[in-house]
């Protein structure tokens, strides 16, 4: 079995080194996320290159157009292929309107550089729920978004976005949560626990990052939440007009894990200030929800 990471390329130079797909070339082919869909064309190309000639399956983290955008190109590329992906995902993947008119709202200008996603036909999608593929096991982890897989195949985890995002900056590591609105708190914790109790193994983030050990940065991620969750409550409680930006840099501040932005580029760090100020966004509606 042999796993490897595709960058796909970004025109933002903010978003070089942040979205990959990971290829598995085993007795299945699969690919997990296709990235937007503004870059379709250079995961197919980058797939050819690196000997990739058939595909058998595409596993979809989440339906988030950053990680699903270029799915009907892919699809119409590799025509033996087949998507798997959460079942109530697949009516937005299949009638993607919605979804990209939800993008725009939340993602701005952002969502107009990753483009809209096309629509894919029903009978390319596999549900979840009906997924039996030797050694695959598919694993509800809902908190980044409702509609999240993770997957492990062979001792190999594609954790997707339910254990935050992880780079490594000139061999440093960044951990940064994914918690845009609307977020609860409790159901992400849960995914983090039910990927904890799998054995310890190598664990593949949606975006980019990979590391050996699943259970040293998922305990770390976990702590991290309760970390975040204690201070963004205490910036909740003073309220005020600044509030995001203030929580932005008292986390900054505060959270170790986030060191090494200040080691960043500035096309980065304006990168990681956007889904900062998603993820803070995330908490303070919970906050609004329950109290």
């Amino acid at each position: 079995m042999k796993t490897n990471l595709i960058e796909i390329k970004q025109e933002d130079p903010g978003f070089n080194s942040f979205f990959g797909s990971w290829i598995c070339r085993d007795d299945i082919n699969f690919i997990v996320d296709v990235g937007p869909a503004c870059s379709a064309q250079k995961l197919i190309d980058s797939l050819h290159s690196t000997g990739i000639e058939r595909l058998d399956y595409i596993l979809i983290t989440h339906i988030h157009i950053d990680h699903c955008g270029a799915l009907a190109d892919i699809l119409e590329h590799f025509p033996m292929a087949k998507a798997i992906c959460h079942a109530k995902g697949i009516k937005h993947i299949v009638e993607p309107e919605n979804l990209w008119k939800g993008s725009l709202k939340v993602l701005g200008d952002i969502a107009k550089m990753f483009g809209p996603p096309g629509s894919v036909a029903k009978e390319r999608l596999i549900p979840h729920t009906e997924t039996e593929i030797k050694d695959l096991m598919v694993i509800e982890t809902p908190g980044h978004a409702a509609h999240h897989l993770s997957f492990c195949y062979k001792n190999l985890l594609f954790a997707g976005e339910a254990g935050g995002n992880y780079f490594l900056i000139n061999g440093e590591e960044y951990l940064r949560p994914a918690t845009p609105p609307r977020f609860f708190f409790d159901i992400f914790v849960n995914s983090v626990d039910k990927l904890l109790a799998l054995d310890d193994q190598p664990i593949h983030y949606a975006h980019f990052g990979s590391a050996e050990s699943s259970h040293r940065l998922l305990n770390r991620f976990r702590k991290q939440l309760f970390l975040w969750k204690d201070i963004l409550f205490e910036e909740f409680q003073k309220g005020g007009d600044d509030i995001i930006n203030r929580s932005i840099d008292v986390l900054l501040e505060k959270d170790s894990n986030l060191e090494v932005f200040s080691k960043m580029d500035a096309e980065t760090q304006r990168r990681e200030r956007n889904f900062l100020r998603n993820a803070v966004k995330g908490f303070l509606g919970y906050f609004k929800e329950i109290f």
